[in-house]
């Protein structure tokens, strides 16, 4: 049996995300080499207050996901692949040894800066839930156009979709979706327009800063939570990491990638449960842990009883 360590995405973030973590020497090094590598105490980064920016909310997701599988990790966890869903891929990088997590830290602090500036407001992303990509894609072609931008975003189940694009596009769909069946259309906590081609520009300006980042082989098999494959070649690594943010995430392939080469232990590390969720819908057979919530003991007592802890 197959583990996987899973990160979540933006929409994910909370109020004191970072210091709801466990009160160990592991946590406080990982956010002490963060601040080093920022100039900034990253500490301050999970108020509500600051959470309303993009770069603040990218940069304690890929701090809680890093500090919470490094304390797994220490105690014996061992987990054979990584995914992220969005920004998750970074942490995913990290713990799996492909990057370091000083160069994380830059690159995900300009990513959340450069996705700000392109579009500052007005656009956002907005999930649809109760129909699938092909009864969506129909609605999405009504709406879209040079003044009412709209795009598929998110496939994160067969029935669960996200939308990308203006307030008044996203509107305008999720409008058309319920008279189409849909269940909801829910606007998520999410600011920039992600996973589409109105990223296009800033994901080309942040591949120019990663062609200076060492990236290496990773140590634990990296799944693109884009592409549902399998990356090893660090060339190709750089590429997903640099472009994410303008391509579509397609969870449910990466999920049914992930249980096709035999994971059967999801493990979803902080902050929140959402990716708990999905796993469960997607994994006929086999274990879903979710970090938060969970004491490190209980942790170590799950994880021993499916075998993804060496003591």
């Amino acid at each position: 049996m197959s583990s996987l360590f899973a990160f979540p995405g933006q929409g994910a973030q909370q109020p004191a995300m970072l210091h709801q973590l466990p009160d160990e020497p592991l946590v406080r090094a990982c956010l002490e080499e963060a601040s080093d590598a920022l100039g900034e105490d990253v500490r301050a980064l999970d108020s509500a207050e600051a959470l309303a920016s993009t770069r603040a909310v990218q940069l304690c997701l890929l701090l809680a996901g890093v500090a919470g599988a490094r304390l797994l990790l220490a105690r014996g966890a061992r987990p054979d692949y990584v995914a992220g869903l969005s920004v998750g891929a970074y942490p995913a990088a990290v713990v799996g040894g492909a990057l370091e997590l000083a160069d994380a830290v830059r690159l995900v602090a300009l990513r959340g800066e450069l996705m700000e500036r392109a579009w500052p407001g007005g656009h956002g992303m907005t999930a649809i839930m109760g129909l699938g990509p092909a009864e969506l894609e129909p609605l999405l072609a009504r709406v879209n156009g040079p003044d009412s931008p709209v795009f598929l975003a998110n496939i994160n189940a067969d029935n669960q979709l996200v939308i990308a694009g203006s307030e008044a596009a996203m509107s305008a769909v999720g409008e058309l979706a319920r008279r189409s069946g849909a269940g909801a259309a829910r606007r998520l906590a999410v600011s920039v327009p992600s996973h589409c081609a109105l990223l296009a520009e800033p994901a080309a300006r942040l591949a120019e800063a990663f062609a200076g980042v060492r990236l290496r082989r990773p140590a634990l098999r990296y799944l693109s939570g884009s592409s549902a494959r399998l990356l090893l070649d660090p060339e190709a690594l750089r590429d997903d990491l640099a472009f994410n943010m303008c391509r579509v995430v397609d969870w449910r392939g990466t999920l049914r990638s992930a249980y096709e080469r035999g994971v059967r232990l999801h493990v979803e590390l902080p902050p929140g449960t959402v990716l708990s969720g999905l796993a469960r819908r997607a994994m006929r057979q086999g274990a879903v842990i979710a970090f938060q919530g969970a004491r490190l003991d209980t942790l170590d007592a799950l994880l021993r009883e499916e075998g993804c802890l060496d003591r």
